[in-house]
């Protein structure tokens, strides 16, 4: 399992870069692909549920400052995303037009969008530091198998 969720953690950060830097994609491909990322990270928290689960039990079985601050860390990304992807929408010249609505507020929503957005980037820089020791784990598996 570890190898199946490595593959689509790497793929989602290589979707989130791409997206991330609309002077590459477009601003137009940089919305639906930012839409699209929503479904990667469902599939994502998907994979890791149990963990999270798991974590939640133990800090409240056994609370420790690593399991309570992995499960901060992970409310924290879900909240920027959630701000990012809403305000992302109301700002949208792609995706809304395409349903013919427009949203009030570009000036609330616009500043919003950039801040979360860099607030987003940060905490999952932080999120692969803090899971360093699996990715060296899962990596030194394939060096003994393959």
């Amino acid at each position: 399992m570890d190898k199946k969720n490595l593959a689509i953690d790497v793929a989602a950060l290589a979707v989130f870069l791409a997206v991330v830097n609309p002077a590459l994609t477009g601003i137009g491909v940089h919305e639906w692909l930012g839409l699209g990322m929503l479904l990667v990270f469902f599939v994502h928290a998907l994979l890791h549920a149990d963990w999270a689960v798991g974590a939640l039990r133990g800090s409240i079985a056994r609370p420790s400052w690593g399991r309570t601050g992995n499960l901060v860390l992970d409310a924290l990304i879900v909240v920027a995303l959630m701000a990012v992807t809403v305000s992302g929408i109301m700002v949208s010249g792609a995706v809304l037009p395409t349903f013919r609505w427009y949203a009030q507020g570009y000036y609330f929503w616009d500043p919003l969008h950039a801040m979360s957005a860099k607030a987003l980037l940060a905490l999952l820089l932080v999120h692969v530091v803090v899971h360093g020791k699996w990715l060296a784990r899962v990596f030194k598996k394939g060096e003994k198998h393959g």
